[in-house]
């Protein structure tokens, strides 16, 4: 693998506010969602590949000389050919810095996901053309509207069997009361995608020739439309009636709409041949938004020109086992970042050096001299940080705090080795500021017994595995029968305790004190709000609500 620096990137000599504000205009900082399935990994390789930051795209499941992918680096994510934690990938694209980080898309998959959406300016929404709409999907899209993040979908797998694409923009626009505008259209039905249309472009069609194996870019040939209709025949005609059927409707692009959240533009194709991805990452370059000012705490906006400063959404321990270290990943939101510098930790006060600060290619890193606005800068040994810390220069500013998602799966956690009991306090402590997990606690069971609250049971297998091979103390683990979570006060914590009628408890989450409300089903919350009325119960991001 070779990556393709980032030429302008972190290179170059520092200079003025101007700099700051004419680099933030090049970047495009982005996530890939979607269900797990669906392509995301594919995807993410497919867009590395055509942007030449590698020479050849993997596959998930690596199988003879094919390696497997650049972002799923983490000994179980290659065994088990999943994405369970988030990978930050930097590459250049004409003449633009693309920073494009890859979630998990796992259905076991942590908040890790959803903090990652804190960083980014635009989402790539990924759907899988026979299944459609699925759950993460659905989950991960809120999380979009509830930060403002504007959305480019991809139609994935039209080389294979599926549903039509009409029903597909009803559904998007039916489920999620969001405008879908085609830019590009499949010629061909799902499974047999012979080219598309570009509503940008009415008089030319692409036709694609698939790599062998689909480690290389598709071979794509533009026709004109009398070559278009002599290869594509009536499949041609059919498309091009589709596409101005959908645009006389309201269905064409508009910008506005689209950075408001009201539409998002669509586009089709087929990661694991590359077909469509290049049409794709130009839609990246010419439609997402370069980073812009930045809501403060107190109500203000960080302007991109202002003072460097930064916002930590992710940790990660042992991404170098052989060094058993750890990585704040900042994205730097404001001004410029050199080496080196000084900077403040606003929650406290206090200066933290910038020594060691890495970009990082999936597994791979390099020193980070400069970075800009829209940059994701890894910061190494940085024991003191927690997800949501704001580091800045000069005037202390915050911004707004990370949300904390609402956990669905609950399990008392406790070492197999009473022994290893430093060991195990030290791996919960460090799993609940990574995010892995979100650490309870409660006067039934004392700080002895914490239970582990996580969106996907899968959590718990990287608890087990990490605490097992990182800190050298297994665990057991017995799961609660709870799948859903209130935030409430102090007093309605104790009021469902000590009800005789309500199934549920209350517990402490450590990392901000918040008292947690925990029911079986809605129906238990229905019948604690009847019996404790005055009691507060909010809703936590990202909630599945069961019956």
């Amino acid at each position: 693998m070779a990556r393709c620096p980032a030429r302008g990137g972190y290179g170059g000599v520092v200079s003025s506010r101007t700099t700051a504000a004419q680099e933030a205009a090049r970047r495009r900082t982005f996530a890939v969602i979607s269900h797990p399935d669906a392509g995301k990994s594919t995807l993410t390789e497919a867009l590395a590949l055509h942007a030449r930051a590698i020479t050849s795209a993997g596959a998930v499941h690596g199988k003879g000389d094919r390696r497997g992918v650049t972002s799923d680096w983490m000994a179980m994510e290659q065994a088990r050919g999943i994405s369970v934690t988030s990978a930050v990938l930097q590459f250049d694209y004409r003449e633009n810095v693309l920073n494009l980080l890859d979630t998990p898309g796992h259905a076991d998959f942590s908040e890790d996901t959803y903090r990652v959406l804190a960083a980014v300016d635009c989402a790539v929404m990924l759907i899988d053309a026979a299944k459609g709409l699925e759950e993460q999907t659905r989950k991960l899209f809120d999380v979009c509207r509830h930060r403002g993040v504007p959305v480019i979908t991809f139609v994935n797998k039209w080389d294979r069997p599926g549903r039509e694409a009409l029903e597909l923009m009803d559904e998007i626009e039916r489920e999620f009361r969001l405008r879908p505008t085609p830019v590009t259209w499949p010629i061909g039905i799902a499974g047999e995608m012979r080219g598309t249309l570009d509503a940008r472009e009415p008089d030319a069609a692409l036709r694609y020739t698939r790599a062998p194996g689909g480690e290389k870019a598709a071979a794509e040939e533009r026709l004109d439309v009398g070559a278009a209709r002599e290869v594509f025949g009536d499949d041609y005609d059919r498309a091009v009636e589709e596409l101005e059927l959908l645009t006389e409707t309201g269905g064409g692009h508009d910008p506005e709409d689209f950075l408001a959240g009201r539409s998002t533009p669509v586009f089709f194709g087929a990661a694991l041949s590359n077909i469509g991805v290049r049409v794709l990452l130009d839609a990246v370059v010419d439609l997402a938004p370069p980073p812009a000012s930045r809501r403060l705490a107190d109500g203000g906006e960080r302007p991109v020109d202002a003072e460097f400063s930064g916002l930590v959404f992710k940790m990660q321990a042992n991404m170098d086992p052989s060094h058993r270290d750890r990585i704040a990943f900042l994205r730097v939101c404001s001004g410029v970042f050199e080496r080196g510098m000084t900077v403040t930790r606003a929650a406290s006060g206090r200066p933290f050096a910038t020594k060691y600060a890495h970009s990082v290619f999936g597994q791979d890193r390099t020193s980070v001299e400069l970075a800009y606005p829209g940059d994701v800068v890894g910061l190494v040994n940085a024991a003191q940080l927690r997800v949501g810390d704001t580091l800045h220069t000069g005037k202390r500013v915050e911004f707004p705090p990370m949300p904390t998602f609402a956990p669905e799966h609950f399990a008392i956690v406790r070492p197999t080795d009473i022994a290893k009991s430093k060991q195990f306090r030290r791996g919960i402590a460090q799993l609940d500021e990574e995010g892995v997990v979100q650490v309870l606690v409660s006067d039934i069971r004392g700080e002895q017994a914490p239970v582990l609250a996580a969106v996907g049971p899968m959590q718990f297998d990287v608890v087990r595995h990490r605490m097992e091979h990182e800190f050298s103390s297994p665990v057991r683990l017995e799961t609660l029968p709870y799948h859903l979570a209130r935030a409430t006060d102090p007093a309605g914590g104790e009021a469902l305790n000590r009800s005789r009628l309500v199934h549920g408890e209350a517990m402490l989450r450590v990392k901000d004190k918040v008292t947690l409300a925990l029911f079986p089903s809605r129906w238990h919350v229905g019948s604690f709000e009847r019996e404790f009325p005055d009691s507060p119960l909010e809703p936590l991001i990202a909630a599945h609500e069961q019956d």
